[in-house]
């Protein structure tokens, strides 16, 4: 594992509510060693996303735009019971 690029991702999931920082730090934490690459690039990119999107995703209001996307937030949904 590419020690640089998880710092980094580390940093990016520093959000702007403790509740998003948990669940995609978590996520990182927990998840990502194991992904393959296709959704380890898929989780960089859904960092990009703006707060509020990321919140209604998670919290099952709306859905991600990309199945890929998606996929990661029910998988984070899923290990927290959302």
């Amino acid at each position: 594992m590419d020690a640089a690029r998880i710092k980094r991702l580390r940093w990016r999931t520093r959000r702007g509510t403790r509740e998003l920082d948990a669940l995609f730090g978590g996520w990182l934490d927990e998840a990502f060693p194991h992904a393959d690459e296709a959704t380890q690039q898929a989780f960089d990119e859904l960092l990009d996303v703006q707060d509020p999107d990321l919140w209604d995703w998670v919290m099952g209001h709306a859905k991600a735009p990309r199945a890929d996307w998606q996929a990661i937030i029910d998988d984070i949904r899923a290990r927290h019971r959302l």
